[in-house]
């Protein structure tokens, strides 16, 4: 069972740690020590939401519906596509971290809440594939799989959103911001056109 839950721990890692929206604002949400708690909690609990969705057979159900992952598609290609213009408008405007309005908790919670649900590779990540790979281990073995998941999630979004601190001396000058921004926009935009392409 060890192997197994290991096996979760290393795959949800591996596929969690790829660049994208969700970690990008995770880790500005940190670097800016910005209702991390609230980011981190809300990250972690949908990836678990999701996986252990798939886990019961989700993966199944949204492989049969086409549909619903064109929707999924074409709707984050969108808001991928917004984000990087928003980041490419912020770089035009750099700022260092105290400089930038605190944003409201309400505001940090649907942007967090749009990265992670409008976003379809998260549903192909969590729900599809982590899914489909937990229901290969059996009908009991499959949970400890999906644990060790939900494990992996959870160590990854701690780390990025508190761990993200330490780098707030770095990235306290409007250059590196304007890196940041460009480099996040270029990421989103790269996102987007694949999300359209594939």
């Amino acid at each position: 069972m060890w192997s197994i839950w290991s096996t979760g721990l290393m795959t949800g890692l591996a596929l969690i740690i790829a660049i994208g929206a969700q970690n990008a604002f995770v880790l500005r949400q940190g670097i800016r020590r910005e209702h991390v708690g609230v980011v981190v909690a809300l990250c972690m609990l949908s990836d678990a939401l999701m996986i252990l969705g798939g886990t019961v057979g989700i993966g199944a159900l949204v492989s049969r519906f086409p549909l619903a992952l064109d929707v999924l598609r074409w709707g984050g290609a969108a808001y991928l596509a917004w984000w990087a213009l928003r980041s490419f408008r912020s770089a035009l405007k750099p700022s260092t971290l105290t400089a930038e309005a605190p944003r409201s908790k309400g505001s940090v919670i649907a942007t967090t809440l749009a990265l992670t649900y409008l976003n379809p590779h998260v549903y192909l990540d969590t729900v599809v594939l982590l899914g489909g790979l937990a229901n290969q281990h059996g009908p009991d073995a499959r949970w400890v799989f999906a644990a060790g998941a939900v494990v992996g999630s959870a160590l990854w979004f701690s780390a990025l959103g508190y761990g993200a601190r330490k780098l707030s001396g770095v990235l306290s000058s409007p250059r590196t911001w304007r890196i940041v921004d460009l480099a996040i926009g270029v990421v989103m935009l790269a996102l987007a056109i694949k999300l359209v392409l594939c």
